[in-house]
């Protein structure tokens, strides 16, 4: 069972009915906005390592995380902020993951052309004069995975971290029964 390492959870919130930008960036020490550039105000944070892009409709997005107890740290920290400059925040904003991007090794080099045969075509995206990686996609559970020679994955799409691990097990099945892992 290969080991599976999260690199980044991508989760939004809503912190109210509305934000004012130019108040919280005068107001939050570090805060970027630049709204000729982007219509969002972005907040890093240096513990946890994550960025947070808050919007005028009071909804956010954080990005960086490799926990979700990282998530809901940041999400705690900028609402309390939020609450210290006399912004009225939801009580417990909910938060809904959109995107978990984690890495694994399979342990093994792979040969991507027998493996763009043996998981069928239908499902794989190879191109090797273009990206020298193969794109593999799972319908259950719904992700996204990168495979490279070297036996190294990035897996993309999930939103629950159980599958992540689902999902790599069953690539590592499908590659054994169909001889290609070593």
């Amino acid at each position: 069972m290969p080991r599976v390492e999260v690199e980044n959870i991508v989760a939004s919130t809503s912190f109210a009915d509305k934000l004012d930008l130019d108040v919280i960036a005068q107001e939050l020490e570090d805060a970027e906005y630049e709204p000729e550039q982007f219509p969002g105000l972005v907040y890093r944070l240096a513990n946890p390592k994550t960025a947070t892009l808050l919007f005028r409709s009071g909804k956010a997005n954080c990005t960086g995380a490799k926990t979700l107890g990282d998530v809901e740290k940041t999400v705690k920290i900028i609402a309390q902020k939020l609450k210290d400059m006399g912004i009225d925040v939801y009580e417990n904003p909910e938060i809904v993951i959109q995107n978990i991007v984690a890495i694994s090794d399979l342990g093994t080099e792979l040969n991507l052309n027998d493996v763009a045969m043996g998981l069928g075509l239908e499902n794989v995206e190879y191109e090797p004069e273009q990206f020298p990686g193969l794109v593999y996609r799972l319908r259950e559970p719904r992700v996204a995975m990168l495979l490279f020679g070297s036996g190294k994955i990035v897996c993309t799409g999930a939103r629950k971290i159980e599958d992540v691990s689902k999902a790599v097990d069953k690539l590592a099945a499908e590659l054994s029964s169909l001889g290609l892992l070593y």
